[in-house]
């Protein structure tokens, strides 16, 4: 039986409306779209674990930072408060009979010399569910949004990878970094790197049963160690009968970071999405290029050796997207992003991502348009200017007074 039980089309969002009062992080809209899901706002849950940032440094990274690339310890420590985190919020979940809980996110928040792992979310509730049946790192607008493009969720999902370029780009690197262009070794380094993340995520998606992770969202975080960040993927997995096929295509998973609202709209186009695509690069500026730089910068002007290294650097991560989609056989990439990361010395890395789609037969979104509360954006109601003006802020931007996602 679907986990979404009540007959959306015969219920208005008020009749769900009672008491006992809950304390829930959901706003104004999401209790709409909650509504019209056959769900009521349940409690704003918390699940937690710390750890000693002593504990993190003692880590035997050291040998594994003189190459690059992941550093196992580091990587499977974070994995473990994470997981924690999740598991006591799991059961805070069933403690209040929720049967599902949207927003879900895990936050990395740094007290003096510990890091607290802490998983956050909103239960919904409905009197026809079992406890703890379904989460989704989606907040309930996106849910919706979601819903009604076919995709069911399963459980909240991550998939995390910490890494270091090290002391290796010194031993590496330094040859290459006489001259411009690309540094094939950290290229490689680090496309594995990241792909570790993505991979991780779609594998704790199978795990669950699922055949789709999306809503996908990327941060990139340091961790307490010198040199060293976590590359952290969120997302939900979750099933959609209408995409077996595709699924199949990409290795039983599809995966996905568009926004809710536009995984709805290529549904109604006929098109789903096929997987998540990173392309790295890694270019050194030279020796020869920062001294040609340093020249020009003396008059105004174009520095056009850097100008065309860096385009070329662009270029070349997009090509690596290309390929991929190509190879997997997408009909088109959309919400294609670039991020350029200054590594030190001289190098940078050039990192692409978009997601695949492919028009399909048997997709359409269940309604012939989403409703306003489904996509009016939530606006902040509480600017905290102390934080900015004192220099600290929260870790995660997106964490808002109130509502979590």
């Amino acid at each position: 039986m679907s986990i979404f039980s009540s007959n959306k089309d015969s219920q208005s969002p008020q009749d769900n409306l009672g008491s006992p009062i809950k304390y829930s992080g959901m706003s104004g809209n999401e209790m709409y779209c909650a509504a019209l899901l056959g769900y009521t706002p349940g409690d704003l849950l918390v699940g937690n674990s710390v750890f000693a940032l002593g504990y993190i440094g003692s880590l035997r990274s050291n040998v594994r930072s003189m190459v690059g690339g992941e550093i196992v310890t580091i990587t499977n420590m974070i994995a473990e408060g994470r997981r924690l985190s999740l598991e006591r919020f799991s059961t805070e979940l069933v403690k209040a009979n929720g049967v599902g809980a949207g927003g879900v996110t895990s936050e990395l928040i740094f007290h003096g010399g510990n890091v607290e792992f802490i998983t956050i979310g909103s239960a919904l509730c409905s009197p026809s569910g079992n406890p703890g049946s379904f989460s989704t790192s989606a907040d309930v607008q996106e849910l919706f949004c979601q819903w009604d493009s076919g995709y069911m969720p399963v459980s909240f999902v991550f998939g995390n990878v910490a890494y270091s370029i090290g002391i290796g780009r010194n031993l590496f690197g330094s040859i290459r970094q006489m001259a411009k262009g690309e540094v094939k070794q950290f290229s490689n380094i680090f496309n594995t790197t990241r792909n570790l993340a993505l991979n991780r995520v779609i594998e704790e998606a199978r795990s669950k049963g699922a055949n789709s992770v999306i809503g996908i969202r990327t941060s990139i975080l340091p961790i307490g160690v010198s040199g060293t960040q976590e590359m952290i993927m969120l997302g939900t997995a979750s099933v959609n009968n209408a995409i077996g096929t595709l699924a199949s295509a990409v290795g039983g998973v599809t995966s996905s970071d568009l926004t809710a609202e536009e995984t709805w709209n290529i549904a109604k186009m006929g098109y789903a999405p096929m997987k998540l695509l990173l392309g790295t690069s890694v270019y050194s500026l030279g020796i020869a290029g920062g001294i040609k730089a340093g020249l020009k910068n003396m008059v105004k002007g174009e520095i056009g050796t850097l100008t065309n290294l860096i385009y070329g650097a662009r270029e070349e991560s997009l090509n690596k997207v290309h390929a991929e989609a190509e190879e997997i056989g997408a009909d088109d990439v959309l919400g294609i992003k670039t991020y350029i990361y200054d590594l030190g010395d001289g190098l940078i890395e050039f990192l692409a991502i978009g997601t695949a789609v492919k028009k399909i037969d048997g997709i359409s979104p269940r309604s012939d348009q989403l409703p306003p509360q489904a996509i009016i954006t939530d606006k902040n109601t509480f600017i905290d200017s102390a934080n900015t003006a004192y220099g600290t802020t929260l870790q995660n931007p997106n964490l808002k007074a109130g509502k979590f996602n």
